[in-house]
């Protein structure tokens, strides 16, 4: 746990927020695909911590988390002013495995899974491709971002509003063709359509090591209430266990995941 304050919480585009708080313990620990789960003292009544994912870290000790205001805790949130005293756990989670030399870094991103990979994409040793779906164009953030990192970008929206009409998983076609024999490292976040969709194409490709960021709704954020439980391969009458992506989670390798019958 760390006790810090808000530095900055401003408006982005189409009701997404930028928070950055000043917890240096954490900052100093975090890595890419874990998260905080932030007290928010306002709500009074409301004792349960928000997960969030870690967007970025600064030497400065500052952490940021981008959000999007959908609820009472989000709407509390964005009206808290620089210097609000602060009560963050963390960093939470376990992290997605950093590419090694010479392995090109896939990143597979839907709606705000941008935020929640910048920071696996600012620290590669190898930069590679940002593939980020959403609804429409005002969903696609941190693209100015991801680019200023040395990633290429490369968009889809639903609406065909952006970049190509359709689902964000139509651009993998390019890609396997485009690096074909090229050493690739999958990682995604995003949807659990989005994920459920991808794993088994991954796997079928041969990338049974890509990562997938299984987010889900936490209470506790630290394994003990088990509200947080996907399913993964199990070697059992079943053929899949509860996992707390809160504990294991939430990153997972796509051949750990269950996906059904497919």
């Amino acid at each position: 746990m760390d006790h810090g304050e808000i530095i900055c919480n401003e408006p982005l585009d189409h009701g997404y927020n930028r928070i950055k708080f000043h917890v240096p313990d954490i900052a100093a620990e975090a890595q890419a695909g874990q998260f905080v789960h932030v007290r928010i003292a306002a709500l009074r009544d409301r004792i349960l911590r928000r997960p969030f994912s870690i967007s970025n870290v600064e030497e400065d000790g500052s952490l940021t988390v981008i959000y999007k205001v959908v609820g009472d805790g989000t709407t509390v949130l964005s009206m808290l002013p620089a210097k609000t005293p602060c009560d963050l756990m963390g960093p939470l989670g376990k992290a997605y495995t950093m590419p090694e030399a010479g392995e090109i870094p896939i990143i597979v991103a839907g709606g705000y899974g941008s935020a929640a990979t910048y920071l696996l994409a600012k620290r590669a040793p190898t930069k590679g491709i940002l593939l980020l779906g959403a609804r429409c164009k005002d969903d696609l953030i941190l693209t100015e971002e991801f680019a200023a990192t040395g990633f290429e970008v490369r968009c889809s929206t639903d609406d065909g509003s952006f970049g190509h009409k359709g689902l964000v998983t139509d651009l993998l076609d390019n890609v396997f063709e485009e690096f074909k024999g090229k050493k690739l490292r999958f990682y995604a976040c995003g949807p659990t359509p989005m994920l459920m969709a991808l794993g088994p194409i991954l796997l079928d490709k041969g990338y049974a090591d890509g990562e997938l960021s299984l987010d889900h709704l936490m209470c506790c954020g630290v394994g003990a209430c088990f509200a947080c439980v996907v399913r993964i391969k199990a070697d059992n009458e079943d053929g899949w266990r509860y996992a707390r992506t809160c504990k294991e989670g939430p990153v997972f390798r796509a051949d750990a995941v269950w996906y059904g019958d497919k």
